[in-house]
């Protein structure tokens, strides 16, 4: 059965402030905790802390179903979290954060991987592509050993971790993009202004950043499989985010792309809707790692 919330829960969803603070945050995480608690946020078996890099933050967790050979070759599901690019980790012990996402691949017969990168000030861009790209070409040889084929990695990046997976697909961080098997750019940015001193991407990109910093050009262009989403209650920039990818895809490409609209979840609640509301996004992120993992003449990355 596809579990759903409650309405009067979706309905306190919807009463919140959709701007972007921690009081969202921890409102968000309190109404939908307790769902998590009782389906179970922990997939039966997480490799932790794997180092994908030199840097303390190049780390990945692994999660599996423990079955050993009996899981190889599933399609991979890795998630890059947000954080407004100077916070955030994979793993926040005692929450479901980010462990759920892990649990929710595993259900769905994927091996899953969540993952932390560099932040800035100290790391700023194209930093967080890099880190997806290394992170990617970690998995491609390694994967293998935990379940997963190296042919079928899906990234996937909600928020400032949309905009590392949009860059690394748009080029920016080195690697070969065209080798993953899709990307999910869940409430992401991907046309970059000059930002003011106080806006997130402010620390990132500095106070004038280079054009070549959006990523939209590239994502015309690629040939990776990709889905969008943005939630009905995210602020406005991400509104306009989503409808200028679909007006740049439009007129590019005489169609519209795969957008998810995120029924009755705000900015944070949309990673957390996976497993206990599965009908706002992640009955479509399924339906699109299936769509493209599930050809037989893919081929594995070597």
């Amino acid at each position: 059965m596809t579990e759903q919330l409650p309405p009067d829960v979706i309905a306190q969803l919807a009463a919140l402030d959709p701007e972007i603070t921690p009081q969202l945050a921890q409102a968000s995480w309190a109404l939908l905790t307790p769902f998590h608690e009782k389906a179970g946020y922990t997939a039966p078996k997480i490799d932790r802390d794997l180092a994908y890099g030199d840097d303390p933050r190049h780390r990945l967790d692994v999660h599996s179903d423990g079955d050993g050979d009996d899981q190889a070759g599933k399609p991979v599901f890795v998630f890059v979290h947000g954080g407004g690019f100077v916070r955030g980790d994979k793993h926040m012990p005692g929450s479901p954060q980010y462990d759920l996402v892990g649990a929710w691949a595993v259900r769905h017969g994927y091996v899953g991987v969540t993952m932390t990168y560099r932040l800035a000030p100290g790391h700023v861009w194209p930093a967080g592509a890099q880190d997806v790209a290394a992170a990617v070409g970690w998995l491609q040889r390694n994967i293998a050993a935990y379940g997963g084929d190296p042919g079928k990695i899906v990234v996937a990046g909600n928020s400032a971790g949309a905009v590392h997976v949009a860059s690394y697909v748009a080029g920016q961080g080195g690697g070969d993009p065209a080798r993953i098997a899709g990307a999910a750019l869940l409430s992401g940015i991907y046309q970059i202004h000059d930002p003011a001193p106080g806006e997130p991407e402010h620390v990132y990109y500095g106070a004038d950043p280079d054009p070549a910093a959006s990523s939209l050009p590239g994502l015309l262009d690629t040939t990776v499989p990709l889905l969008f989403s943005v939630a009905e209650r995210d602020p406005d920039r991400f509104q306009r985010e989503a409808a200028g990818v679909v007006s740049a895809w439009l007129a590019r490409h005489g169609t519209v792309p795969d957008l998810v609209w995120v029924e009755g979840h705000n900015h944070m609640s949309t990673i957390a809707s996976l497993t206990v509301d599965e009908p706002a996004l992640g009955t479509a992120l399924a339906r699109f790692i299936e769509r493209h993992t599930s050809s037989a003449d893919r081929e594995t990355a070597q």
